[in-house]
């Protein structure tokens, strides 16, 4: 990097969206789920790069509707620079569907009739931008009709003129080339001169080019990979990376020998495969992160040859693409690690390094209202209808989003349950709050989750930042066979945790008929961990300024990447919370609070008595809240 190279790469191509059916062996036909993720070979690899730490930017258009903004997003939240992704009035986003029938069948159909990616015009970016870069990467794709061929050899000239490498990825789809019906997108390969003589007038202006044999064979116009290979070393000095499936892959510097047994095979290691497609984007992000950064071709072709066996074990592209410390781990165990799809550890470092939110969460004030039995008692007590409860949910986002006018530099968070909540739970989705959702039976012990065991089929219909609260009565003294039944419990809950892609927040408070101390919480702690249970978060009573001192060393050992401890409140007295949020001063695992009826509980006692109307709910309750929120902040000037 220097002054004028901002940027590592520019990704000029397809950024579009793919549903990928979720039935394992079903026909396209027979499908009746799919996951959608980012797309698009561009895409994926702006994206691949980018989670493997390289200032990567994205050149493209997508829709004006629902799906050009979900590429946008899931860009940007790779870190992608995104300020060159056009957004064009006129055209729909790009769709592939797709499906994965056996390790060989991989029914596709792509949708991408006069697609907004396929618009891209040189009037979207500038030479300054191009020259922003050290790299330029277009996909073949973006060279098979003159609008996007004149685009794309303008981007080259810019390049050229600024010194940015020029690489191709020859990412040939015969149907994108009218080579194929348009409902056979799966077949990667026809013969075709055109094409080839196409591509080629591209080849003298390349510093890299990179594809399978089969795509060699378009690009150098003969089914021979050796005629072929020459016939592109006559056009270009660049450096060809040729992929070999399962073998691995070679690099070619200078002359072609005359033989496919001279090549230096760079292999990788063998895995089950799941799914074939996208293994190149992978493979591509990899390669580009040693490459770019000035590493020997053996470990380029390493991070490449690991990229791809990951993405094929695993459903999706895009976000089976590993990130650095990811990656780094499993080129490290890789040998004994057949199944990576299998591997806890692996697993554990994909989900917490890509899967989760990129928002760094932390002076958290969240208001706590998922209370379901103790606001049906409130509601019987005061003579009131228990359907008014559903009301005062949204009333207390109101007070919420009130009192978050005044946080400053802290973030709002709330705490709401489907049961009473379901309305107010709709008006806080998608507004960037830490959101929390409790799956729990209400004061069961041993615990029970709400709508029975299937907790997976009832996290697949939860919106992803939804974070999955579970409150336990835990403690490790208590009689052995109630505590394998809680932690049974935990554990099926985290797996489907980890399955559906939700965060998980573990609330764990002793019972009140076992003795506890500071000892109960680290011990609970470790009991989990040791049972292979990873929270996302913990929800903690207050602690004494010792017990936080272990609770961080705890997670420093146990779980780095753990987001931290919310404090719960109990319906403590708010001087005694006070004091314990003080306690936590400088103890950088303690997040934030997560309190309720501290809070929300007397005012919401009134309003359902009839003294207090919505206005005087709404700022008695935003009083309250705000109350703590001072108290969190001069803790913060405490600490610093």
């Amino acid at each position: 990097m220097n002054d004028t190279k901002t940027l590592d790469l520019i990704c000029l191509g397809r950024a579009a969206v793919d549903l990928y059916g979720d039935q394992i062996g079903s026909r396209l036909e027979d499908m009746s789920g799919f996951a959608k993720y980012l797309g698009g070979s561009s895409g994926n690899i702006a994206y691949g790069t980018a989670r493997l730490g390289l200032k990567s930017a994205m050149l493209t258009r997508v829709g004006d509707e629902h799906m050009g903004r979900f590429v946008r997003e899931e860009l940007a939240r790779a870190g992608v620079d995104t300020s060159h992704v056009v957004t064009d009035k006129e055209r729909l986003t790009g769709l592939v569907i797709l499906g994965i029938k056996d390790r060989d069948t991989f029914p596709l159909i792509f949708y991408r009739q006069d697609c907004a990616d396929m618009a891209v015009d040189s009037g979207d970016f500038s030479a300054e931008f191009i020259a922003s870069s050290r790299a330029l990467l277009i996909t073949g794709t973006h060279f098979s009709t003159e609008q996007t061929y004149q685009t794309s050899k303008t981007a080259i000239e810019y390049a050229k003129a600024a010194g940015t490498k020029v690489i191709l990825d020859i990412d040939y789809r015969p149907v994108l080339w009218g080579l194929t019906t348009l409902g056979d997108g799966e077949t990667r390969f026809v013969s075709d001169e055109g094409v080839s003589r196409h591509l080629q007038t591209i080849l003298p202006d390349l510093d890299l080019v990179v594809g399978t044999e089969e795509e060699v064979h378009i690009a150098g116009g003969s089914t021979d990979t050796i005629t072929a290979l020459k016939a592109m070393r006559e056009l270009t000095d660049a450096t060809i990376v040729l992929k070999l499936g399962a073998q691995g892959c070679t690099v070619l510097d200078g002359a072609i020998p005359d033989s496919e047994d001279d090549f230096e095979v760079h292999t990788g290691v063998r895995v089950d495969v799941l799914n074939v497609l996208g293994a190149g984007d992978a493979f591509m992000s990899g390669f580009l992160r040693g490459w770019l950064q000035g590493e020997s071709h053996a470990q380029s072709c390493a991070y490449a040859n690991a990229c791809g066996a990951l993405v094929v074990s695993r459903h999706g592209c895009a976000p089976a693409i590993p990130s650095a410390e990811e990656l780094d781990d499993y080129l490290e165990r890789a040998e004994s690690i057949p199944r990576p799809d299998l591997d806890t550890r692996l697993n554990y470092l994909h989900r917490v390094t890509t899967q989760r939110t990129p928002i760094e969460w932390k002076d958290l004030c969240i208001l706590a209202f998922d209370h379901r039995k103790q606001l049906f008692d409130m509601a019987r007590e005061e003579g009131a209808d228990p359907s008014r409860i559903k009301i005062l949910k949204r009333l207390l986002v109101q007070a919420t989003e009130r009192g978050s006018e005044h946080l400053g530099d802290n973030q709002v968070g709330v705490l709401i349950d489907d049961t009473y909540g379901q309305d107010a739970l709709n008006d806080v989705t998608g507004r960037g709050w830490w959101i929390g959702r409790p799956v729990e039976l209400p004061s069961s012990r041993p615990i029970e989750l709400e709508g029975g065991r299937s907790i997976g089929s009832r996290l697949k219909s939860w919106p992803r930042e939804h974070i999955v609260k579970c409150l336990v009565f835990y403690h490790p003294q208590e009689q052995v066979e109630l505590r394998r039944t809680q932690e049974r419990q935990v554990v099926e809950l985290y797996r489907a945790c980890c399955e559906s892609g939700h965060e998980l927040l573990l609330e764990v408070i002793p019972p009140r008929d076992l003795v506890s101390d500071d000892d109960t919480y680290l011990n609970a702690m470790q009991r989990f961990y040791n049972l292979g249970v990873q929270p996302d978060w913990w929800k903690l009573p207050p602690q004494t300024p010792a017990a936080w001192r272990r609770i961080a060393d705890l997670l420093a050992a146990r779980a780095p990447h753990c987001r931290g401890v919310v404090m719960l409140g109990l319906d403590a007295p708010a001087e005694e919370l006070k004091k314990g949020i003080m306690d936590s001063a400088g103890a950088e695992a303690c997040k934030g609070f997560a309190v309720g009826r501290t809070i929300f509980g007397e005012p919401s006692r009134r309003w359902l008595r009839g003294d207090y109307d919505d206005e005087q709910l709404i700022e008695a309750v935003k009083a309250n809240y705000l109350e703590l929120v001072e108290t969190w902040q001069a803790r913060q000037r405490d600490a610093a």
